[in-house]
Parts: C-alpha cells; sequence; structure tokens
C-alpha cells in the first residue's frame, strides 16, 4: 500500500484504500462489484491499483466518451454485459420559451433533493434538449422529486434509444506556456493571461478545480496530467514539463478545452 501511495497525492489515499477494499470483495466472494459513477482522475487511481492482476475492469457511461463513467470490477471468468453498469439516461423536459436551463441549474436542483453527486453521470445540452445519466438505483427517486430547476417545472423522461444521446465533440488545442513555478495561481493566470491576483482570487472563490475536485489552496503545485478547470475559463491539461530556460523557468506544455457539439 505505501509503495501505492508515493505515486499520489495524501489527499487520494482514502480513495485508494477504498479501491484496495473493492478489490477484496471481488477476490473474496468472486463476484463483480459496480462502482458509483467516477471521474477520469478516480479511473486512472482505480487502473493503478488494480495493476496486472486477475481482477478486471471495465467502464461505462453510457454517453459515448463519457466523462463520468461507473467502474465494474470483475474476476477473470466473468463476461460483462452492458446492463451490469445499471445506468439510465433521461431526457429532461422543461418550458423552453420562458428560460434556457444551464448545467449549474440542473447540478444544483439535483443535489438539492439529497443527491450524491456520485449518483449521476453526465450531464449534456445541446441547445434546448437536456440528457441526464443516473445510476439505476435512484432513477426512480429522482424522476418523482426532481420537479423544478431555476424555478420551472421540469420532466423526466426516459431516453428513447442510444440513437438519440447528445454526443459532444472536444477539441483541444496545445500551447506553451513558461512559468516561475507550477503553483496552480502561476500557471492559471499565465495560461489564462489574467493576474496573479485575480488567478487568485477565483481559486479562493473555490471556482478551480483539479482533476474534478475543488482546490482552494492558490500556492498547491501542479503535475504532469493534471486536469484544471476553472468556471468561465475552460479547461486545461498540464501534458508535459518539458524543462528549464536559461533563467531557470519551467516551460510547460499545455492543451486547451474548446467544446463543440
Amino acid at each position: 500500500m505505501e509503495s501505492l501511495f508515493q505515486h499520489f497525492r495524501k489527499d487520494e489515499q482514502p480513495f485508494i484504500e477504498q479501491v484496495t477494499g473493492w478489490m477484496i470483495d471481488v477476490e473474496d466472494r468472486y463476484t463483480p462489484k459496480l462502482t458509483d459513477f467516477l471521474d477520469p482522475r478516480q479511473r486512472f487511481i482505480v487502473t493503478s491499483v488494480i495493476g496486472s492482476g486477475d481482477i478486471q475492469m471495465a467502464a461505462s457511461g453510457l454517453f459515448e466518451d463519457a466523462e463520468r463513467q461507473r467502474v465494474l470490477l470483475y474476476p477473470s471468468y466473468y463476461e460483462p454485459q452492458k446492463e451490469d453498469f445499471q445506468i439510465t439516461v433521461f431526457d429532461l423536459n422543461y418550458p423552453t420559451k420562458f428560460v434556457t436551463l444551464q448545467h449549474p441549474d440542473i447540478l444544483g436542483s439535483m443535489m438539492s433533493i439529497g443527491l450524491d453527486r456520485s449518483k449521476f453521470g453526465d450531464i449534456r445540452i445541446d441547445g434546448q434538449q437536456i440528457q441526464i445519466a443516473v445510476a439505476d438505483e435512484v432513477s426512480s427517486y429522482l424522476q418523482a422529486n426532481f420537479t423544478t430547476a431555476a424555478k420551472v417545472k421540469v420532466h423526466l423522461e426516459e431516453a428513447a434509444s442510444e440513437e438519440s444521446f447528445i454526443k459532444v465533440a472536444e477539441d483541444w488545442t496545445e500551447e506553451s506556456h513558461t512559468v516561475s513555478s507550477l503553483r496552480l495561481d502561476t500557471v492559471i493566470s499565465s495560461v489564462y493571461n489574467i493576474s496573479r491576483q485575480k488567478a487568485s482570487a477565483l481559486i479562493n472563490g473555490g471556482k478551480v478545480k483539479v482533476n474534478w475536485t475543488v482546490q482552494e489552496q492558490p500556492s498547491f503545485e501542479l503535475n504532469e496530467s493534471d486536469m484544471v478547470s476553472s468556471r468561465g475559463y475552460g479547461r486545461v491539461k498540464m501534458i508535459e514539463i518539458e524543462g528549464r530556460t536559461k533563467k531557470d523557468k519551467i516551460r510547460l506544455l499545455v492543451g486547451r478545452l474548446e467544446t463543440t457539439k
């Protein structure tokens, strides 16, 4: 366990221990184990923890290229089926002539009825069409209780077929930056071309996530492969630390995400 911990941040250790517990479950019971929805960083940790042993891993969020997916850990004899992931995709219907719902409206309303974020996957929006992936075990509860968002009435209806699922194409562009350190505030100041003071205000205001988790420490040190998202500024992936300049600055290759539907 200690050898695993050294490859990850301290705040990720409880999740590593949880994954280890799942593995023990699968080994002891010799039956599959289905997780809640996990973000890409969590799935990377699961992959790292299970290694190349007898336990296998499969993941699905039903949507094509889903960001949030449920993971199935299973013994080598087992052959996973689509139904094993127990996910329902709903169309969210609402009076579009009165309001245009945004991602925060939907997320906030769903969590206000007592649902944990881990019980639903991607929320996809294409104009006025909205779809939500939900764990089967809470789908009936959600349908019955999720009735308003942004002060308008909403109604969930199971999506007719996979052909009707909203598809999202991601367009990443690469950029090179030179920074004095890998502090979070320093990097996003450079990448977003904003002042260090404004970068710190975004972080302190809870508007910046690192690897899908809110990070409120401006001095937080970034590493290669980290994903940074800032509300209103989009996403940045730390692709490579390319070395140092003659003046001892850090050369950084990042990816910027532009989303198109």
